[in-house]
């Protein structure tokens, strides 16, 4: 892994009691290729539906820039663009607004590349890379939630967050990020989040409103 720092610039932020608007651009990757089956093999996996959904709310709920879906499978492609354009346009729009809104975050790309050369086309600067998983790994030291958040306060680079599918990320593109996050911990031995819960949960300790330091 890389030990690559964000650039920042000073300038004027938010208190971190009050409501993150002023914080860097954020994007969330759910990646299908390249991620481990039960074996151990790199697999392409397939698209789940409720994937779709609840990320996509979760997202635009913290004003995520966007929710890229990456899978080369066209199969699998035509899936995601048939259910985003159900539900921001005609009839689905019009029986769930929102519903319509929280699709309007969701992309699709081929690969992570291309999502990493659309976040840089959009905002001037390709993102820092940030890795997650509910492993450990020995030889790579995590960034904790506190440090990441603060970061993502001060910096003026986006920031992209990967999760994986399947059975995790693979071992190589973890490698080639800038940060790998520490895992979600409960408060017992059993640990087996879905993408879902999980993603849910690192938006809220990286962008939720400081309710600690509210009375």
């Amino acid at each position: 892994m890389t030990n690559r720092q964000p650039e920042e610039k000073n300038r004027t932020r938010a208190k971190d009691a009050d409501v993150n608007t002023d914080t860097a651009a954020v994007y969330l990757a759910l990646v299908h290729h390249p991620v481990y089956n039960k074996n151990g093999e790199e697999i392409t996996t397939t698209i789940t539906n409720l994937d779709l959904h609840d990320i996509s709310r979760a997202g635009r709920t913290y004003k995520i820039a966007g929710y890229y879906v990456v899978n080369h499978l066209k199969s699998q492609q035509a899936l995601v663009r048939r259910m985003r354009k159900y539900w921001t346009g005609g009839k689905g729009a019009e029986f769930n607004q929102n519903r319509h809104e929280a699709f309007s975050v969701l992309r699709i790309v081929d690969f992570l590349e291309d999502a990493t050369a659309e976040i840089e086309a959009e905002q001037g600067q390709l993102p820092v890379m940030v890795t997650t998983s509910a492993k450990s790994y020995s030889h790579t030291t995590p960034v904790s939630f506190k440090r990441l958040r603060s970061e993502i306060q001060q910096s003026e680079r986006p920031y992209l967050i990967l999760f994986g599918t399947g059975w995790g990320l693979s071992e190589s593109l973890i490698a080639d990020c800038d940060y790998l996050l520490e895992p979600v911990r409960g408060r017992g031995d059993f640990n087996h989040l879905s993408v879902r819960s999980a993603a849910s949960i690192i938006l809220d300790r990286l962008l939720a409103t400081a309710w600690w330091n509210q009375e």
